[in-house]
């Protein structure tokens, strides 16, 4: 019987490796910039067409290499950053594996020129999955310059599941973003499709910032600067109003390699607990300069993930750094005792006079009257009506009795039809501590959520609008001026149809700025510039890959928002309306992201308790 073990050929090993540290175009510029700045680049252009589905090419003015190490360079485990294992304890480089351009030459076809300043000509390499192609001399600047063309051209199952060209783009300005926010002394420039989308000068830190995500966030940022025996910490944490629900930008970078420790982030976010409302985050930008021996990023084929040998130590020293940058810079309100100085303003007796003998007028008005409540007017009613018409005789109410009768087979909200459990529910409503409503059905009791009863009419009602184009837009007193990232801005861009057929009036400023001047009509109250940062966040999020997609998220967003909020208090009628709206919708049971809407509490289980 022969032998069944073999070795793999190298092709083949390279596309297993390749499986893990390429994954989609983003993995690419990531791998190739950073080999870029290992090679002491000082200007880095990344250029991607149809958001690198067809090329990715990055030019850097690096060391360059010379011919014998071009070739070599595309070898597994090939590498200039290390030489033994004591090294991986010790790294100073982003990449130390060698593993990179090896499983892109895999899965692409590369050409590679590059040349060092003491040789004179440069050196022209071309590969198709794995194969060598060519090795020639060339005339080309100092540095290197990578082309990858037909990503997964030989994988056409990994090429056939990567998503839109909205969404890989977005991807790749998220790499882009995590490397230029932690070199700033290196100037960097992003094209895609002929289009510059970013360029960024050498600069500070906090410039640098400015630079990706606009000068708005300026005034939001708090410096964050501690050093000690264990780790040195600098960075920038915002002010507790500028948190936010969704898109906020959180980044922790260790050694100039960013990292996700969602440990770390709980230490960040524990001097804001009282500060900012549940379940809102703040951005920050966190740099820890940690001795190499006592971090291992060898854990993870991305290097995104990394362990320290004193976690607990850290987290202490940051939060408390945290929590010193927001009372240092005053980001808490304060009340202010010290009045030497200040003008004295007399205050008057309130007897109803001023103080002279003159009667200060008084102005009727309704305490109870909120200007941003609807009002109901209901007719009123004359009291001894009965005795005008003796003729007519009032029936009994039985209705009232009848919604007790309670039914074995009833109860099951999925079980029993919509147009049967309205029909036998009682006209008087009760709100529970401002989030339900609770009604007697046929069957026991209904308990309906107010928020997310509203978000389902709300979501049917948009869809409807959307899919007849009835939907008008109400154009804003003033105009508001939005700014967004890159990344966002692509997003919002590829939104810009569905926005307009929802009613949205949103025009391109250029440089990231969006004027809104106009909403959609019936989502009065609502911040303009806060909603359209939300549906972009949403998109993001949820990365729709079709146009139907897209509406559907964009509606359920926009009924989040719009939608009755918890703790609201209602009248009988707004809870009536609001109950006759949900059982008209096509699904009475469920959100549209699929959370329970209502419950019924069985007459059985009622006696059951109480017996």
């Amino acid at each position: 019987m022969s032998d069944i073990i073999q070795l793999l050929p190298d092709s083949v090993a390279n596309q297993i490796a390749a499986g893990e540290v390429i994954q989609r175009p983003a993995s690419v510029v990531k791998e190739l910039v950073e080999n870029a700045l290992d090679a002491g680049a000082r200007h880095i252009d990344v250029i991607v067409t149809d958001a690198g589905r067809t090329s990715i090419q990055v030019i850097d003015d690096g060391k360059g290499m010379s011919p014998t190490d071009a070739r070599l360079s595309f070898e597994r485990h090939a590498t200039s950053k290390i030489r033994n294992a004591d090294d991986l304890f010790n790294l100073h480089t982003m990449g130390f594996r060698g593993e990179a351009l090896a499983s892109i030459a895999a899965v692409a076809q590369v050409e590679l020129r590059t040349r060092r300043e003491e040789d004179e000509v440069g050196t022209l390499l071309t590969l198709s999955g794995s194969k060598f192609s060519s090795q020639e001399p060339v005339s080309c600047p100092v540095g290197s310059n990578f082309k990858v063309e037909n990503l997964f051209f030989n994988v056409p199952a990994r090429r056939r599941f990567l998503k839109t060209n909205v969404t890989e783009l977005n991807n790749i300005i998220t790499v882009f973003e995590r490397m230029v926010l932690v070199n700033p002394q290196v100037a960097f420039t992003l094209y895609s499709n002929g289009v510059q989308l970013m360029d960024l000068p050498v600069s500070g830190l906090r410039q640098r910032i400015l630079a990706v995500y606009g000068k708005r966030i300026n005034q939001d940022l708090l410096p964050v600067e501690v050093e000690t025996s264990v780790c040195r910490i600098t960075g920038f944490v915002g002010k507790p109003e500028s948190s936010k629900k969704k898109g906020v930008h959180q980044f922790f970078f260790v050694n100039g390699r960013f990292m996700k420790h969602p440990y770390f982030g709980k230490a960040v976010m524990a001097p804001f607990e009282r500060l900012v409302p549940q379940g809102e985050q703040v951005p920050y930008f966190i740099y820890f300069d940690v001795a190499p021996s006592d971090i291992d990023v060898n854990i993870h084929p991305t290097k995104t993930e990394i362990k320290f040998d004193n976690e607990q130590a850290i987290w202490q020293i940051l939060s408390a750094a945290v929590k010193e940058a927001v009372g240092k810079f005053s980001a808490v309100p304060q009340i202010e005792f010290d009045t030497n100085g200040r003008p004295d303003i007399p205050v008057f007796p309130n007897t109803g006079g001023s103080g002279d003998g003159k009667v200060l007028p008084k102005v009727p008005y309704n305490p109870q009257y909120n200007p941003f409540k609807p009002q109901t007017h209901t007719p009123s009613t004359q009291q001894g009506w009965e005795s005008l018409y003796p003729s007519v005789e009032k029936e009994p109410d039985t209705r009232e009795q009848n919604l007790f009768d309670a039914d074995e087979n009833d109860g099951d909200v999925e079980a029993t039809p919509a147009s049967e459990i309205v029909s036998d529910r009682s006209p008087v409503h009760y709100q529970y501590k401002g989030r339900y409503v609770m009604t007697a059905v046929k069957s026991g009791l209904m308990i309906i959520d107010q928020h997310r009863a509203h978000i389902r009419v709300l979501y049917e009602e948009y869809m409807k609008k959307m899919s007849n184009h009835s939907w008008m837009t109400q154009k804003v007193l003033f105009p508001e001026v939005v700014e967004f990232s890159n990344a966002e801005t692509e997003v919002l861009r590829q939104m810009m149809p569905q926005m307009s057929a929802m009613g949205f009036s949103v025009s391109d400023l250029g440089g990231g700025s969006f004027s809104v001047s106009g909403i959609p009509a019936g989502v009065d109250g609502l911040n303009a510039s806060a909603l359209l940062r939300n549906l972009v966040a949403s998109v993001i999020e949820q990365a729709p890959a079709m146009k139907e997609q897209m509406e559907s998220t964009l509606a359920l967003d926009l009924a989040r928002n719009a939608a009755i909020p918890a703790g609201q208090v209602l009248n009988n009628e707004e809870m009536e309306s609001l109950v006759n709206n949900l059982f008209l919708c096509s699904n009475v049971s469920l959100t549209p992201d699929g959370k329970p809407i209502l419950c019924i509490l069985k007459q059985a289980e009622i006696e059951h308790l109480l017996g």
